[in-house]
């Protein structure tokens, strides 16, 4: 393997460790939100939201030149993660 491929796939490891630390502080706040859902007798699956996100991940994507379709999957991934979650 070329020096420039491992030099590349490294800076992918650093992304791919920020993301992951991301997304457990996404999850920490998520728990939060669930609580407080519970405490105000609230659903946990809040649809009117996750569309809102889902319109904005999109237009986002777009402007970052990313396939806004798989981009939504990620976060519909994301969302799905983030629901179980505020079930603990």
């Amino acid at each position: 393997m070329s020096e420039r491929i491992a030099e590349l796939r490294q800076k992918i490891d650093e992304i791919d460790e920020k993301i992951l630390l991301l997304l457990k502080e996404r999850f920490e706040i998520v728990k939060e939100i669930g609580r407080e859902k519970r405490k105000h007798g609230m659903p946990l699956r809040d649809l009117e939201r996750e569309n809102q996100k889902y319109k904005q991940i999109t237009e986002k994507a777009l402007k970052l030149k990313l396939n806004p379709e798989a981009v939504r999957e990620v976060y519909r991934e994301i969302i799905d993660m983030s629901v179980h979650a505020q079930e603990e």
